[in-house]
């Protein structure tokens, strides 16, 4: 009896083995046969894993180097003409990170995560062919271990909805050309064995489609679904409900539709269809964005609901998503609060709460430990509920009372007060705020964590990082300096460290992308900050430089989307608890006569809603909390934001309403494709477009940047533009800074002359 089911798992390793080995190979230090080795060692253990964790539908090609819809890209053959000379791991890792001569692919988030994709690029001429190499390899690799895999491959329409036409074609053109390598797929992989399960990820059916695009549903997966006898298709959603495409896919020939029902709950609402049409449901029951202990009792519940619809028989228990995006496991955390613990499930954790509810769902025998680890469950859940830790009186309070605040001046007096406040001109140049983080810098804050230096030393270090990083600035002519935030492990976790109401682990990283991965905080209570979190350095730094200092926070809702959110409170209200904390810091900072201060929103998008209907509802707090934030900022101190990732025609008026002076964004890799919706809505306060693109290693020339200044004072007027890069700098290299910056500013000095 086959009955559990994991969509997907981490790659990493549970101590990011995948990273360290690829960063390596990145400097020249291996070669990349030992990149290939960690890679079968970690594929060989998290297949045992979820083996000895009694999974019965375990994935391969779930696995990659850098991302799966960059592999997808591979294995279509959809290679951009820039790549096209490279070849192997060279043009794999060229699209995704460029080098001198060619630009990387765009990057952008997957869905509402904080999981980035590689974008891929289609024009008419785009031509495909198959590269099946690694999808029929890790299935064999499996093989090999005796452990019989599904085969995990992005769909075809998810494929082509997520990519970005770079000639203003309509990708679904190609829709024919693709199912047709996909068919020739499945082909090969008819011959693999007696059986093979093929999940394909559709989760842009989750969205709201237009008719084209839902008409494209039934005729896909009839034709693939019809390749091969010995093949089942699994078409998988996740994130929200699938509603309208379950209603087409059901009459398809499809074997298996995968639902989320904890992100998903609409789904509900398609039982009875898929009742009639006698198809498999994956009940996707078990979180695999969260990081809470499942409370197996409601989840049971859950799935006897769904039972009362449709027959067991054609029910299978399985994760809403892939463990992706969960931390590894908790087995490292030793350092973690006990109790708090107790509340927490992470990816290999939600192994053992998938065999233990699927076993008690179809009334399995259970041995005397998974009784008593049913027990346990029980217990936890209700020890969270009235945990001390968790409720603080003085917030609850202080929220009650509050009321919605706005800033007591309107954006066209501010500016002119700051404008002559500050004495900037046009084209002013700044950062977004971090420097590199040099393997020295971390083992100083890891040492002071573990008591290894005094407070005296770590100061020190400290101060001395913050002296080069200004006396580099001043050096170079940059107009608005920043701090490096060598303090900072991370832009969320080093203000929730700050914060009551947070937890941290030791070893819950998740990727982000590439080999970049992050370790979220656990938002496990009310929140609330005791004392000044920035003011220190901040003030230190200033007293460096006569120039302008900027002061660098993270706003609510990006703390709030990068963290592991409590889910016994409304987000909206945990996101106002943060949002109270932020205010009272930057009004700490202008007593401090820091004037000048960015809180940073880089996630802000990436909290969106996937369905329109319930857009606004986020907006509306997620605005109202960034607003509170900023509220007792006075005309004279300058408010910055910075954007990540962020299409922003739909949300240009949100972005108005947030009432920062200046925002900067991510441009580097898209041109001025989204700085146009500035210019088309007569955007009136100040923008940063980023000119360089700091997630890829190469150092633009001075030449390169010239044009793309000019190229940007032709949508918008120059005296409304500062120049800086895309992003923070805390990732790359020092060599490359300080170049690609010198650069910069050389070309904001030829621009200036030129006009």
């Amino acid at each position: 009896m086959q009955k559990n089911y994991v969509i997907g798992f981490p790659r990493m390793g549970e101590k990011r083995e995948l990273k360290k080995v690829l960063e390596s190979y990145w400097a020249k230090q291996c070669d990349f046969h030992e990149v290939k080795f960690i890679a079968h060692q970690l594929k060989k253990r998290h297949w045992t894993y979820q083996k000895e964790a009694n999974i019965d539908f375990i994935a391969s090609n779930d696995f990659s180097y850098y991302d799966n819809m960059l592999d997808t890209t591979i294995l279509l053959g959809a290679i951009p003409k820039r790549f096209q000379h490279l070849k192997d791991e060279e043009l794999y890792f060229t699209m995704a990170r460029g080098n001198e001569t060619c630009v990387a692919m765009e990057m952008t988030k997957w869905f509402n995560t904080n999981y980035h994709y590689i974008v891929p690029e289609i024009s008419k001429d785009t031509q495909f062919a198959l590269n099946s190499k690694k999808v029929i390899e890790e299935y064999k690799e499996a093989q090999a271990l005796n452990i019989t895999t599904k085969i995990n491959l992005i769909g075809p329409i998810t494929y082509l909805g997520l990519s970005r036409s770079v000639d203003n074609s309509d990708v679904f053109m190609h829709i024919n050309d693709i199912v047709d390598v996909y068919k020739q797929l499945l082909k090969e992989i008819s011959q693999l064995n007696n059986e093979v399960i093929v999940q394909f990820d559709e989760p842009l059916f989750v969205k709201d489609l237009e008719p084209k695009v839902l008409s494209l549903l039934k005729p896909v997966y009839d034709a693939l679904s019809n390749v091969a006898s010995n093949v089942k298709i699994v078409v998988t959603t996740y994130f929200e409900h699938s509603n309208e495409a379950t209603k087409i896919l059901v009459n398809t020939p499809i074997w298996a539709l995968g639902l989320d029902f904890v992100h998903g709950n609409k789904n509900l609402e398609s039982l009875e269809i898929i009742k009639n049409s006698n198809k498999v449901l994956i009940a996707g029951v078990i979180d695999g964005r969260n990081v809470w202990k499942s409370n197996l009792k409601d989840k049971l519940a859950l799935l006897e609901h769904i039972s009362s619809v449709i027959l067991k028989s054609n029910i299978i228990v399985g994760t809403s998503c892939s463990l992706l995006h969960v931390p590894f496991t908790l087995s490292y955390e030793m350092t973690l609060d006990t109790e708090i613990k107790s509340w927490l499930s992470f990816a290999s954790e939600k192994l053992k709460e998938l065999n233990l509810i699927s076993k008690e769902f179809f009334d399995l025998e259970l041995t005397l430990e998974e009784r008593a680890d049913i027990k346990k469950n029980s217990e936890n859940n209700q020890q969270r509920k009235v945990s001390s830790k968790i409720h603080n009186k003085d917030v609850q309070e202080e929220i009650t009372h509050l009321r919605l605040f706005e800033r007591a001046d309107k954006f066209e007096d501010r500016i002119k007060a700051q404008r002559e406040f500050f004495n900037y001109d046009a084209l002013t140049t700044t950062t977004i705020g971090s420097f590199p983080q040099t393997p020295k810098l971390r083992e100083t804050r890891k040492n002071y964590k573990a008591n290894l230096i005094s407070q005296e030393v770590y100061e020190t270090e400290i101060k001395n990082y913050i002296d080069e990083c200004v006396a580099f600035q001043d050096e170079i002519g940059l107009d608005v300096l920043v701090h490096g935030e060598p303090e900072r492990n991370d832009m969320v976790e080093y203000f929730g460290e700050l914060m009551d109401g947070f937890a941290f682990t030791a070893n819950a990283w998740v990727q982000s992308y590439g080999s970049r991965c992050v370790k979220p905080p656990l938002i496990y209570g009310d929140v609330s900050r005791p004392n000044p979190m920035t003011v220190k350095w901040i003030s230190y730094a200033q007293s460096k430089t006569k120039k302008v200092m900027k002061g660098m926070l993270t706003g609510p809702v990006t703390i709030l989307n990068w963290s592991f959110v409590r889910d016994d409170m409304p987000k909206n209200e945990v996101a106002k608890q943060i949002a109270l904390a932020i205010n009272k810091e930057v009004n700490d900072l202008q007593k401090a006569g820091i004037n000048m201060i960015q809180v940073d929103e880089a996630a802000f998008k990436e909290g969106y809603p996937l369905r329109k209907k319930n857009i606004k509802a986020y907006e509306d707090w997620a605005v109202e909390s960034f607003k509170l934030s900023i509220s007792c900022a006075k005309a004279t101190t300058q408010i910055h934001t910075h954007m990540c990732y962020s299409e922003f025609n739909d949300i240009i008026k949100t972005i108005e309403a947030m009432d920062a002076d200046v925002i900067s964004i991510e441009t580097a890799r898209s041109g001025n494709t989204l700085l146009k919706i500035f210019q088309k809505v007569a955007y009136k306060q100040e923008i940063g477009p980023g000119i360089y693109d700091i997630h890829s290693p190469r150092v633009p020339s001075v030449q390169e940047m010239v044009e793309q200044i000019n190229a940007l004072i032709e949508v918008l007027p120059k005296e409304q533009l500062w120049i800086n890069p895309d992003c923070g700098l805390k990732t790359r290299k020092w060599d490359e800074v300080k170049q690609s910056l010198k650069n910069m500013v050389e070309a904001v000095k030829i621009v200036k002359k030129e006009k």
